[in-house]
């Protein structure tokens, strides 16, 4: 008899849980599928003007697709947006690494003061914190007028360094140390120790900084627009563009090639994670 009543609780339970699950796939069908199906709806599929009668109608087309590849404006904004989202990357990795570590340090940052000062920018309306870089910026002689690109990857890793540092110090703080400490008294150097020790052991920070830094500094158009004084526009902006134009097929297809750019950096990123963990990733 006890273990009916059990196995009915346990049935319950589970029905319970499904119940709770229902607001997320609604809000997953509504707000990621439906645009997605949307988006791509737009992307192969164009309006064309019969000249005959004027009436406009949407055919299937690969339109938008030959405009994409044959256009190259288009091209140039994709090759410059992946260039300073590429630049933004290294420079937010080769800053935030060494200060996580530092900041991971119980010896150094024993109450978590330090990391919630590199962290406070966050809490600071992005669009605010761009116009006060703007400022600075000008008062240093550096403008999006005389120089476009050092302003904005500038103004790309100041916004987007305390999302590196944020998974990196994560990952620091779960470090083994006690593998350094043993690297060292086994004969090795600190490239040594550096390279065959913590940077395999902060692979899962360095991908997820990775992540939050490459795609959305390539959507990015508020930082272009503002820093550069709009002399340079990428891939986020031109989309925005487009829209703006009424231009929903050609928008819509930048917005596919950018959900392709980002499900294929997510793959390797997830593969690489997968393979150092295989691989143990210890000195």
């Amino acid at each position: 008899m006890q273990s009916k009543t059990s196995a009915k609780a346990k049935r319950f339970f589970a029905l319970q849980r499904k119940y709770l699950s229902i607001p997320y796939i609604v809000f997953l069908i509504l707000f990621i599928i439906v645009p997605i199906l949307i988006i791509v709806y737009y992307a192969f599929t164009y309006e064309y003007v019969d000249e005959a009668t004027n009436i406009t109608y949407i055919k299937v087309s690969g339109q938008a697709f030959l405009n994409f590849f044959t256009e190259w404006s288009k091209i140039n904004v994709l090759i410059v947006s992946l260039f300073i989202a590429l630049i933004t990357t290294v420079i937010c990795l080769l800053i935030g690494f060494p200060l996580a570590y530092f900041l991971a340090d119980k010896k150094v940052n024993k109450n978590a003061v330090l990391i919630t000062l590199f962290i406070a920018p966050m809490w600071i309306n992005f669009v605010l914190r761009t116009g006060a870089t703007r400022d600075l910026l000008t008062w240093m002689g550096i403008n999006g007028g005389t120089h476009p690109y050092l302003a904005t990857i500038i103004g790309m890793v100041q916004n987007y360094l305390p999302f590196v540092i944020l998974p990196l110090y994560t990952t620091m703080m779960k470090l083994d140390r006690s593998q350094v400490e043993a690297a060292k008294d086994l004969g090795a150097n600190g490239v040594q120790v550096f390279f065959k020790n913590i940077i395999p052991q902060a692979v899962p920070g360095i991908v997820s900084a990775c992540l939050m830094t490459f795609m959305p500094t390539m959507s990015s158009y508020v930082i272009s627009d503002t820093l550069s004084e709009g002399k340079i526009t990428l891939f986020g902006n031109y989309i925005e563009l487009e829209f703006t134009n009424k231009a929903w097929h050609d928008g819509s297809f930048m917005a596919l090639v950018m959900l392709i750019l980002i499900a294929v950096t997510m793959v390797i990123s997830q593969r690489f994670s997968k393979d150092e963990k295989k691989g143990g990733g210890s000195w």
